[in-house]
């Protein structure tokens, strides 16, 4: 463990409790890696040392945007540093096991973009390493921090909606089509740790189902997820889509939520619409009464959610404290993608979890 991050003692009174920044080495700038630096930048208690990737291009980029920072064209370089505590991969899905394994055998703490790893072996191997060496795992579930997410697991504790009957989400767009992954690898993980997140139960089955058009992946899926007590979920994954889609709806015994995340004010919508049940004498007389009350739209805090999700890692590091999307939240994701792609193989089989 890295010992310069242990907290002061005795502040004094109305001083800040800072510990020592936290110093970090960044792997990968490409899509996100450059947002993952901005914000590792913006924070008070974090020191962005070096910064690799292996284009050209993108070290000019980073040369030019952060002219103190190291930069290499060798993860090594940053692994192996005695100054780094932190590590951040942000790199393809194939290459997280390898260089997130090196982090943690040379005592860094770990940052891995979302999904944590390939397989689910991989994901055991790098959570039992870092318990072994007492460091932390963080896996890059952003939407987890976005104040819509928050304020929807605030209405689900509050039991706002009742019982839980659907999770419906579709998230399409005319793509970044990736060529190590399919469609489901790509966009899939987003509702899947967002569900995970929300729903108490755990999955119990899987099925999926999808088509290649272009270049070997699939690049169109539909994913179904039977929970206990009742709950299903579905997912709509899709790069051929000529309009962005970005839509939730979670449906309950009490109210329903439609959660549109390319609104820019209402992101939530909470309907006191539902449907109640009475039974008189015998089946035959079912009477179904739907209820159609008020549309609320809740205030919701206007965050930029990596921002939100750096700031807690880092503090995370600095207190010793238990994560929500931590190593063992990503092995879950994991296993419900892995599933989910062995169903896709076998054209929609259910595939218990």
């Amino acid at each position: 463990m890295v010992t310069h991050l242990a907290k002061q003692e005795n502040p004094s009174a109305g001083q800040k409790q800072h510990s020592h920044v936290v110093k970090f080495g960044v792997i990968g700038y490409g899509y996100w890696g450059p947002n993952v630096v901005r914000n590792l930048n913006q924070l008070e208690e974090t020191d962005v040392l070096a910064v690799c990737d292996k284009s050209p291009a993108a070290r000019r980029r980073l040369q030019k945007a952060y002219p103190h920072v190291k930069i290499s064209s060798n993860a090594t370089d940053l692994i192996c540093s005695p100054e780094i505590d932190a590590v951040a991969v942000v790199t393809p899905v194939w290459t997280h096991y390898e260089l997130a394994k090196a982090a943690l055998e040379n005592g860094k703490h770990i940052f891995v973009e979302k999904p944590f790893t390939s397989n689910l072996a991989q994901a055991e191997e790098l959570i039992e390493l870092a318990a072994k060496k007492n460091l932390k795992v963080m896996v890059d579930h952003t939407f987890l921090f976005t104040g819509a997410v928050r304020k929807i697991r605030q209405l689900l504790d509050e039991d706002a909606l009742g019982s839980l009957y659907y999770y419906d989400s579709m998230r399409v767009n005319l793509g970044l089509f990736q060529h190590d992954v399919n469609v489901i690898w790509d966009l899939a993980p987003h509702d899947l740790s967002i569900m995970d997140y929300l729903i108490r139960e755990t999955p119990e089955a899987i099925v999926a189902t999808g088509q290649t058009h272009l270049n070997g992946c699939e690049d169109v899926a539909f994913i179904t997820l039977y929970f206990p007590d009742k709950i299903i979920a579905h997912l709509n994954v899709n790069w051929l889509s000529p309009v962005k889609v970005r839509t939730t709806l979670i449906g309950g015994e009490k109210k329903m939520l439609v959660w549109n995340d390319l609104e820019v004010d209402e992101k939530i919508k909470v309907y006191d619409k539902g449907v109640s049940v009475t039974t008189r004498e015998g089946l035959y007389n079912l009477l179904v009464n739907y209820r159609s009350g008020d549309m609320w739209a809740p205030q919701i805090e206007q965050v930029e959610a990596l921002h939100q999700e750096l700031a807690y890692f880092v503090d995370c590091i600095t207190r010793d404290t238990t994560m929500i999307n931590d190593g063992h939240a990503g092995l879950r994701v994991v296993k419900m993608l892995e599933a989910a792609s062995e169903s896709l193989r076998q054209r929609g089989a259910l595939v218990y979890l």
